[in-house]
């Protein structure tokens, strides 16, 4: 049978990382994860309450397609509590995951054969999304000194759309005030629809991220419940769109999801009471980073744009190979670390890349650093 051009998309190298880790432990070996970007904790025990709670009372079918209106009341709370923004909660649409309030987004704002900008690196999937929806994604090749975030001149000519993240992935980098509003400034000056990946705010370490939402009302934000919220598997997310958007990614919804699942809202409207629990999770990370900003140095991975937030750092390791993905294989088989390769996130340069998460127990993280250090120094 036929298939479309359109299915044709890379695949997510880090899942094939996963794969090959889980096969050395099903043969009996003890690998240390440094390759995957979802916490280490379950979700909030509030969390996990509230649900087996309703599943005692609620049949949990269908909820209305923008989800819960108690949910989308309590992420617009959330955004007065943590940006002071005062955020209309029919803006706010409930999603499968923030990988369907991509789908959603990018079908809302673009037609096919249009182009949209991204920094590289960058998250992979925002490319094979774009791709599969028979849209051109245009990388915009970022530099450590940047910190791997885009600058304003560096937007492409030709381009409809830009994305940006901050924290980043994989990057962990974050953009200040001015820099976010400057990026926002220049699309919109060109009328380029700007999407703003936020799904690692909560997950700050100095200074807090700056939400699109601060600066203009003209955005689309994307967030999630999977990083800060832990989680990763309940599969749900939200966007907060412009009041003019609102019914044109209803109907979309509508049709292609029907609803975000019932029981992951219901969690999720819980877990956003749960904050002592949530920043002591985040105070684990706090400290697995600066384990890894001191550790990885003495290991040999010095070429690194240290991260502001979300849980992960991104090493330039050009000058020990320049195939990553051939490294990241041979880490995995002699020190028992799990790492992603660079190509995942830039298919350009990212055969000399690495990224290394630390969403681990920070038990793990010391351990893993200890079998990075052995590996390098018996590599010479």
């Amino acid at each position: 049978m036929r298939t479309s051009s359109r299915g044709m998309v890379d695949p997510f190298i880090v899942m094939d990382v996963m794969e090959a880790a889980r096969a050395a432990e099903a043969a009996g070996r003890h690998v240390i994860h440094m390759e995957v970007g979802q916490p280490s904790t379950p979700a909030p025990a509030g969390a996990r309450a509230a649900l087996a709670a309703a599943m005692d009372t609620d049949a949990l079918g269908y909820t209305v397609a923008l989800g819960l209106p108690a949910l989308r009341q309590g992420i617009a709370d959330l955004y007065r509590r943590w940006y002071g923004v005062d955020l209309d909660p029919a803006r706010v649409i409930v999603t499968a995951g923030s990988s369907a309030a991509f789908l959603l987004a990018f079908t809302a704002l673009f037609d096919a054969g249009e182009k949209v900008a991204l920094g590289e690196p960058g998250y992979p999937s925002y490319r094979q999304i774009l791709r599969a929806l028979s849209l051109t994604p245009v990388g915009i090749p970022t530099r450590a000194e940047d910190r791997y975030q885009p600058r304003p001149e560096e937007i492409p000519g030709d381009v409809q759309g830009l994305i940006v993240a901050s924290p980043a992935n994989p990057s962990g980098t974050m953009l200040d005030r001015p820099s976010l509003a400057a990026l926002i400034g220049a699309a919109a000056a060109r009328d380029i629809a700007f999407v703003s990946d936020e799904i690692y705010h909560g997950l700050h370490y100095e200074g807090r991220a700056v939400s699109a939402l601060e600066i203009s009302d003209d955005v689309y934000v994307i967030n999630s419940f999977s990083k800060y919220f832990s989680m990763t598997g309940w599969r749900v997310g939200w966007m907060v769109v412009p009041e003019a958007h609102v019914r044109t990614v209803e109907r979309l919804a509508q049709n292609m999801f029907i609803c975000p699942p019932h029981a992951s809202q219901v969690a999720a409207l819980a877990a956003l009471g749960c904050i002592d629990e949530l920043e002591a999770n985040r105070a684990v990370y706090a400290e697995n980073r600066r384990l890894m900003l001191d550790g990885l140095p003495k290991a040999g991975f010095t070429r690194i744009a240290p991260p502001d937030g979300a849980f992960y750092i991104y090493a330039d390791v050009s000058g020990l190979t320049d195939d990553s993905r051939a490294f990241a294989a041979e880490i995995l088989d002699k020190a028992g670390v799990a790492v992603t390769p660079g190509l995942d996130f830039d298919p350009r340069r990212g055969a000399g890349t690495l990224r290394f998460s630390y969403a681990r127990s920070t038990a793990d993280i010391r351990e893993g650093l200890a079998r990075l250090h052995e590996f390098m120094k018996a590599r010479g």
